[in-house]
This record gives structure tokens, C-alpha cells and sequence, in this order.
């Protein structure tokens, strides 16, 4: 398939390998996504604490496991696209955050037109 084609259409089509591309290649990005998120949220967690040894020791646990899940995201980037080569997947080529947005817009647009039907 056409690497343009979104994951709804893929799952129109049946292209079972497109929807596994396109799926792992989302996994991978929001996971990235959660992990610079808990990262951001430890940190304001950290410098809210007010100096209780709790709260800090809670913020630093936070950040310390947000900080793992990156690395094991950007390694999972690195392990899913050589063992996808070896598969004949092109996994890497969806990692594309703008290619996200036109899908979650293509989902929205087909539910609201779905919706002006009934």
C-alpha cells in the first residue's frame, strides 16, 4: 500500500500489515508522549512539594520512571525497526506525528459525517 494511506483506511482495506505498522508506530509515539508528560509533571510535582520528604521522594520516583520509559520507548524505536526490516515491516516511516494528526482528523471527520447521516 501507499505509504499515505491512514490506519482507517488500511482497516477498510484489510491490509493487515498496514494496520500493524501503523499501530506499533502509534504505540511507540504515545508512549514518548506519557513519558515527557510524567517527566513535566514530577518536576512541577517536585517543585510543589513544599520541602516534605514524602512528596519529594514521591516527585523524583516520578521523574526517575518517566525518565526509564523514555529510554525503553527510544529503544523499542530501535529494536522494532531493525527487527520490522527483518520482517519486511517499515515501521520507522510512521513515526510521523503530523501523519497522527491527519489520521485522528480523518477519524473525526468520518464519525461527524456518520453522524449527520442518522
Amino acid at each position: 500500500m501507499a505509504p499515505d494511506v491512514s490506519i482507517v483506511s488500511a482497516a477498510e482495506t484489510y491490509d493487515v500489515v498496514e494496520i500493524i505498522n501503523r499501530g506499533i508506530a502509534y504505540a511507540i509515539i504515545i508512549a514518548g508522549f506519557l513519558s515527557v508528560a510524567f517527566i513535566f509533571f514530577g518536576g512541577i510535582s517536585f517543585i510543589l512539594s513544599g520541602g516534605q520528604e514524602d512528596k519529594i521522594k514521591q516527585a523524583v520516583s516520578t521523574i526517575r520512571y518517566a525518565i526509564i520509559g523514555l529510554v525503553v520507548t527510544i529503544l523499542s524505536v530501535v529494536i522494532v525497526g531493525t527487527v520490522g526490516r527483518a520482517m519486511g515491516l517499515d515501521i520507522i516511516k510512521y513515526i510521523n506525528f503530523g501523519d497522527i494528526i491527519d489520521t485522528i482528523t480523518g477519524i473525526t471527520d468520518n464519525s461527524n459525517s456518520s453522524d449527520s447521516l442518522d
